[in-house]
C-alpha cells in the first residue's frame, strides 16, 4: 500500500534528503586514485552520525555498513573492501540516511581521476553535456541523462510507467546499454522500501503502473550496465551483485517528493 505524506511528514523526509545529499556530496568529493572503498564507507558513516542521523542501510537485517560501495561490474549491494580505486575505475556510492523516523535513499556513480572534479559540477545533473566522449564518460553521461529526464516525468497525472519508459527509452536507445530488470527502484518514507515499485523499464501497459498523485515519495533508480540486463551474485558474502557478462555498470539515484508543483528532488 502506497503511503501519502503529509505536510509534517514531507518536512521530514525534506531534512533526512538533505542530510543525506550533503553526506553523500563529501564522500564524492573524496574519490581519488588510491582511496579505498572502507575509507569512503568509514567517512560516510562518520559524517551520518556527526550530522545527528542513522546510517539507513544498517538497520537492513545481516547487513552492517552505511554505504553499498560498487566498483566497475559491481551493480549495486557492494560491500566495502580494502580495494584501494585506480585511474579509470568506475564506482557507485549508494547510502541511506533515517532522521527523525524517515529514510531518505540516494546513488551516484562516478569516473576515478587524478584530478578531483567539483562536487558542485557532479551534483548538477543538467552538465552532461561538459563530459568528455570518450566510452566511459559517455556511458555515465547517459545514466544521468535518464534521471535527468525520469525525473521530469515524475509529475502529478502521470504514472510510475512514464518513469520506466522514460529511463528504458534513454538507455537501450544507444545500443549495447540495457537496464537492468531484477532490480528497481521504490517508494521511501518510515521504511527504506515502501510501495510503489519503480522499474527502470516499462513491464507492462503504462496505463496499468500506479498514478502519480501529491504526496508519494519514491526513490528513482538508473541500473543499468554496459553489455546484457543479467546479474548475478559475486562471491560468497550473499550481497554484493554484478553483471554476468563482466561488463562495466552504473548506478543513479535520487529520492523525489511528487507535488502539485512539480517533482522535488528530496536528496
Amino acid at each position: 500500500m502506497i503511503h501519502y505524506k503529509n505536510e509534517k511528514e514531507i518536512k521530514l523526509m525534506k531534512k533526512s534528503g538533505k542530510m543525506l545529499a550533503e553526506v553523500l556530496w563529501e564522500v564524492v568529493g573524496e574519490i581519488k586514485p588510491g582511496i579505498s572503498e572502507m575509507e569512503l564507507e568509514i567517512l560516510a558513516d562518520r559524517l551520518i552520525r556527526e550530522k545527528g542521523g542513522e546510517a539507513a542501510f544498517k538497520r537492513v537485517d545481516d547487513y552492517k555498513f552505511a554505504t553499498c560501495i560498487s566498483t566497475n561490474n559491481v551493480v549495486v549491494h557492494g560491500i566495502p573492501t580494502d580495494y584501494k580505486l585506480k585511474e579509470g575505475d568506475i564506482v557507485g556510492v549508494d547510502c541511506g540516511v533515517l532522521l527523525d523516523g524517515f529514510n531518505s535513499d540516494m546513488a551516484e556513480t562516478v569516473i576515478v581521476k587524478s584530478k578531483k572534479s567539483s562536487i558542485r559540477q557532479a551534483q548538477d545533473l543538467r552538465k552532461v553535456e561538459s563530459l568528455k566522449e570518450d566510452e566511459i564518460d559517455r556511458f555515465l553521461s547517459v545514466g544521468k541523462s535518464a534521471l535527468e529526464e525520469a525525473i521530469k516525468v515524475a509529475v502529478v497525472g502521470n504514472r510510475i510507467g512514464h518513469i520506466s519508459k522514460t529511463i528504458q527509452d534513454i538507455v537501450e536507445k544507444e545500443g549495447g546499454y540495457s537496464v537492468v530488470r531484477s532490480l528497481i527502484g521504490h517508494g521511501v518514507g518510515r521504511q527504506l522500501h515502501e510501495d510503489p515499485e519503480v522499474p527502470g523499464y516499462l513491464n507492462r501497459k503504462i496505463d496499468k503502473t500506479p498514478k502519480l498523485l501529491p504526496g508519494m515519495t519514491i526513490a528513482i533508480e538508473v541500473i543499468y550496465n554496459m553489455g546484457g540486463p543479467d546479474v548475478s551474485f559475486y562471491g560468497e558474502d550473499g550481497w554484493t551483485i554484478g553483471s554476468s557478462d563482466g561488463s562495466l555498470s552504473g548506478l543513479f539515484e535520487r529520492s523525489i517528493l511528487i507535488s502539485e508543483k512539480g517533482p522535488e528532488i528530496l536528496t
